[in-house]
């Protein structure tokens, strides 16, 4: 099944890389404008957050919802948990109701397709790997990053090589079809908001099998029961 994934999403991303060149950072107010809207109520969605974190091992492990994500999620015996609210265009009704100021938001924000509340464990890292397609984009806004030793956020986000901390309302938009990995650099558990957001700007044909394509997988999610 890792190999099927893998296999499907190289092509998918060689048909999007041969016709979209884009940095690994874009810009928010041109690509994501919706952003200022989570940017504005980050302390309440920090709150939130930290509520669900209280209940940690409930929240799955992302290779519990995604095995063939294994090779990133369960490589160094640390956790990465995720705390799913939409996938794909498809509302996970009982979380959003733990989270009501997010919810708010996401139905206010048309272009967000994904949502999720990432959890890091301390130490934790995430191998270096690419996102399947450049049809969405990742927004990240981080809602509790431990500090290192001279005060800057701990966890880091190497982007194409080139490294970025995001903290505590700090926020990046980027593209992750580029080579990425994450460290957790600290003895505290990281929290992070996660979106993935329909992309501006694309050709009309890339548009449509982007739209076939995410209505493929919000299905998936429907008959895996996610929702």
């Amino acid at each position: 099944m890792s190999l099927l994934y893998d296999l499907s999403a190289n092509a998918v991303r060689r048909l999007y890389d041969a016709r979209i060149d884009t940095p690994p950072v874009l810009d928010t107010d041109t690509y994501f404008p919706d952003a200022v809207r989570f940017i504005q109520a980050w302390p309440a969605l920090r709150e939130e957050a930290l509520a669900i974190a209280e209940r940690m091992q409930a929240i799955p492990r992302f290779h519990e919802i995604m095995p063939a994500q294994m090779p990133i999620s369960a490589n160094d015996g640390r956790d990465w948990r995720i705390y799913v609210l939409k996938v794909y265009g498809t509302d996970i009704d009982k979380n959003l109701a733990a989270c009501p100021t997010l919810a708010r938001i996401l139905a206010a924000s048309p272009d967000v397709l994904s949502a999720t509340l990432s959890f890091l464990a301390p130490r934790k890292h995430i191998p270096q790997h690419r996102g399947p397609f450049r049809g969405v984009l990742r927004f990240q806004l981080g809602l509790s990053v431990p500090l290192d030793t001279d005060g800057q956020p701990a966890a880091v986000l190497a982007l194409n090589d080139r490294e970025h901390r995001i903290g505590d309302g700090q926020h990046l938009l980027w593209d992750d079809t580029y080579p990425h990995e994450v460290w957790n650099n600290s003895d505290q558990l990281r929290i992070a908001l996660l979106l993935d957001v329909r992309r501006r700007h694309m050709p009309m044909d890339l548009r449509l099998l982007s739209r076939a394509l995410i209505a493929s997988v919000g299905m998936v999610a429907r008959l895996r029961g996610l929702d």
